[in-house]
């Protein structure tokens, strides 16, 4: 298998999460070779996708420094990995990604549109060789070695909507887009009082979230899935991921993981060598997983 990027530049527009004002995004294809790279048109900033890059986990994950940053990359990082894009240029005029409905699925129509480019040049993934794990609390983020791109979250909420959820998911774009894709994010309603008050959450509605009051779902068309709670974690998860420029092949697995988590995980995994390397497509012996990307 390849790297890639896509054939064509394209560009939508969405409300950001966190400001609630109108995001202008475009994607562009990019040469082998040269990564994940966000730019910030209306400071003239490039931003290198890495855990470097990695600024603040509290509410998103968001990349940068402190002269210039973009926030809520995760819905838009989820869908890159589930099609397998190693390099694009993404252009934002400001410091936050559209939220679009809350899910990843308008960015994978947005892929879609632009098509996928197979680039001269092998591609290359991050292959666990370690288990690697991070607790915090009863809370915890851990990868183990696998022959298999696999996903397993449980999450638990003391709300009757919520409760205990579990999904395990074996990663294929078809499967992503079937399963995982249209997962929205979710809030609290006491949350997001508080939240705008703070001036944060500023564009969050029933248009791009499921809203929970203490008893029940506000949304009325309902849920997308009886356990949409979990299939966006696993879609965040991934996103996370992502934030190494590379596809993982490997389990991860969670209990109550956050983007915290996510990223201190990404984090041990480089800190030894012993723990992953970084191989190229051509070398697995695995052809199952090659057909993941299909």
């Amino acid at each position: 298998m390849y790297q890639r990027t896509v054939e064509k530049t394209v560009e939508v527009v969405g409300i950001g999460l966190h400001k609630g004002e109108s995001v202008r995004l475009r994607i562009e294809p990019m040469d082998a070779g040269s990564g994940i790279l966000f730019y910030r048109s209306d400071l003239a900033k490039t931003i290198q996708l890495s855990p470097e890059s990695v600024l603040d986990t509290r509410m998103a994950t968001v990349i940068g420094d402190a002269e210039g940053y973009i926030s809520t990359i995760e819905h838009f990082l989820s869908a890159l990995y589930a099609y397998g894009i190693d390099n694009l240029r993404v252009i934002l005029e400001g410091n936050e990604m559209p939220i679009m409905d809350g899910s990843s699925i308008s960015f994978c129509l947005l892929l879609e549109e632009a098509g996928l480019r197979r680039l001269d040049a092998p591609k290359k993934i991050v292959r666990v060789k370690k288990s690697v794990e991070v607790r915090s609390g009863g809370k915890y983020v851990r990868l183990d070695p696998c022959d298999e791109a696999l996903f397993d979250f449980e999450i638990y909420f003391e709300h009757p909507a919520i409760r205990r959820q579990n999904y395990s998911f074996t990663f294929s774009t078809g499967a992503y887009i079937d399963e995982i894709a249209r997962a929205r994010t979710f809030g609290f309603a006491k949350d997001i009082q508080y939240l705008q008050s703070q001036n944060l959450a500023l564009g969050a509605s029933l248009e791009n979230a499921i809203g929970l009051d203490e008893r029940k779902v506000l949304n009325k068309e309902g849920l997308r899935f009886p356990d949409e709670f979990v299939r966006h974690k696993i879609l965040d998860a991934m996103g996370d991921m992502m934030v190494t420029g590379y596809n993982i092949l490997g389990r991860y697995s969670s209990f109550a993981g956050s983007h915290a988590l996510n990223h201190e995980l990404t984090k041990a995994l480089f800190a030894q060598s012993a723990n992953y390397e970084i191989v190229s497509f051509e070398k697995l012996t695995d052809t199952q997983y090659a057909k993941s990307f299909a």
